[in-house]
């Protein structure tokens, strides 16, 4: 179900920038937690898409952003999470922690492989939650569980939340020790992960093993609770909550014309499974047939050797002066506001990408693969195209209507704008979390 960076590999993004400053649990905790969640309206912008670098208005970000009354904090939950890089699931981690507190809840993180997540909540100084450093020294090193324990005790938590199968394993056996139930928030599915079947197997099996206890599921897409409930768990515990990012829309210099220069982009943790091989293929294609086109790599590599095989395929393909490989960079917004579509061409393995939906945020249309919950988000013509996974040739059928104006670039950037906001923003992803929260939680502080 979870992708695990330990057993399997993870993404390294940038942080999301800081935003509603998390409230600690005074000392007394209210022995009643509330069952209707506060609504709290997202406040982030709408940019025309006409808008230039100075035509556009000022926009709002998480830091300048209105932070709304905050109520009395009345569930503490600890989450339980790597903490090594900075992926898709530590981000969904980190808007967790600066949001929850809008809905009475505040949220700190115990990390078992304290790395780059580690210390970015350490560097935003409790605005994200608080930090513990639980670290594993071995992939079936369980001590951390009693340590966890020894937390829930001193900090008065009142659940776990756990994020990946090695999380999963550490979650299961500290809430035995101490008592308090756990949910476990499925971000992609483990036993389809990776390219590597023993990794996967593995996984999954961990995963299932640690779920035996498990008080409710999260998944972040339809096609991961029907993933779930094939594998065997109830329905009645399964809540569907879509990841969320902050409304983040930042100004252009120009827009995009038909038979113009176009700067597509590939936001990833670039290894096999997204499909970098497939856009190179779509991009060379569409060189042929004389369309102007650049692809920028944003993002580190999974390891050398697959770097060195991209680059030979670079040069193969003769594209060595229409891709740009920039790396790993810390300001996903100031990328995105350098490219005229995003492309992700998944071969499988996505929850719910959270760079398609920033890509939306951002008003920028996504040219996308139609695995796990992407066309949950992206409505094909609408919000972006989707093209088969695996196929350079549909890939660049796709991308081809888009340069060519077969489809209007402003109209879809505008309605991957609004999508966003009516859908999947960091605002409605807190509210789903806390009502889930609410269910497992309430009638237990209650019985106290």
């Amino acid at each position: 179900m979870n992708q695990d960076p330990s057993l399997a590999d993870s993404a390294s993004f940038s942080p999301p920038a800081a935003g509603v400053p998390i409230l600690h649990a005074p000392e007394a905790v209210s022995s009643d937690v509330s069952s209707s969640v506060p609504v709290v309206p997202s406040t982030g912008p709408v940019v025309s898409s006409s808008a230039t670098a100075s035509s556009a208005p000022a926009v709002e970000t998480p830091e300048t952003r209105p932070v709304p009354e905050t109520p009395p904090i009345t569930t503490r939950v600890l989450h339980v999470v790597n903490g090594e890089h900075f992926s898709g699931a530590e981000r969904v981690q980190s808007h967790l922690g600066r949001c929850l507190p809008a809905y009475g809840v505040a949220a700190d993180f115990a990390c078992v492989k304290p790395g780059r997540y580690a210390d970015a909540l350490e560097r935003h100084a409790g605005q994200w939650g608080g930090c513990h450093r639980t670290p594993m020294r071995g992939r079936f090193d369980l001590r951390p569980a009693w340590q966890i324990r020894d937390l829930v005790d001193r900090c008065g938590y009142h659940l776990l939340h756990a994020h990946t199968p090695r999380t999963a394993m550490i979650a299961s056996v500290a809430s035995r020790l101490s008592g308090v139930p756990w949910v476990y928030h499925v971000h992609s599915p483990a036993g389809r992960d990776s390219t590597r079947g023993w990794s996967n197997r593995f996984n999954a099996s961990v995963e299932r093993l640690a779920l035996k206890n498990c008080h409710r599921l999260i998944t972040v897409s339809e096609s991961l609770r029907d993933d779930c409930v094939r594998g065997g768990f109830d329905p009645a515990r399964i809540a569907v909550v879509h990841n969320g990012v902050p409304s983040v829309r930042p100004s252009r210099r120009s827009e995009p014309v038909p038979g113009g220069r176009w700067t597509l982009g590939m936001v990833a943790l670039m290894r096999p499974r997204k499909g970098l091989e497939v856009a190179l293929e779509a991009i060379a294609k569409l060189c042929t047939f004389g369309h102007d086109v650049a692809l920028r790599c944003i993002g580190p590599f999974e390891s050398e050797g697959y770097s060195s095989e991209i680059s030979n395929r670079i040069a193969r393909l003769r594209l060595t002066d229409r891709v740009e490989r920039v790396g790993f960079t810390d300001d996903i917004s100031a990328e995105l506001a350098r490219l005229d579509a995003l492309v992700l061409p998944s071969l499988f393995g996505e929850g719910l990408p959270m760079v398609v939906l920033e890509a939306m945020a951002a008003g920028l249309p996504v040219i996308a693969t139609r695995v796990e919950g992407t066309p949950e988000a992206i409505r094909d013509g609408v919000d972006g195209l989707l093209a088969e996974p695996g196929d350079p040739v549909s890939l660049c059928e796709r991308i081809e209507e888009l340069v060519t104006g077969c489809y209007d670039w402003g109209g879809m950037a505008e309605s991957a704008s609004r999508r966003h906001a009516e859908s999947f923003s960091d605002v409605s992803m807190a509210r789903g979390t806390a009502e889930v929260y609410c269910r497992v939680v309430k009638p237990r502080v209650c019985a106290d």
